[in-house]
């Protein structure tokens, strides 16, 4: 065995995903990847628009996605118990 780990990349959201939490890896112009997780608030033509935890809105170019897929809501903050 080589030792090397080999990932396996895939994009697998599509339009139909508006409103879904989503994580997605994009790679920047300087060849780095980038992460974004959010609601996918919007797809249209080739950008697709990302709102982040903090509000924040990242428009990203469909052709620099390397890998997405849907992930689970967060879930609701917990109380801390009275003592």
């Amino acid at each position: 065995m080589s030792g090397r780990f080999v990932a396996r990349l895939v994009v697998s959201i599509s339009s139909a995903d508006v409103g879904q939490r989503i994580s997605l890896r994009r790679r920047l112009p300087t060849g780095e990847y980038s992460d974004v997780l959010g609601v996918l608030e919007s797809w249209s033509g080739d950008t697709l628009t990302v709102r982040r935890r903090d509000g924040e809105l990242v428009e990203i170019p469909e052709s620099t996605m390397v890998a997405a897929k849907v992930v689970p809501r967060n879930p609701p903050p917990r109380r801390r118990p009275r003592g």
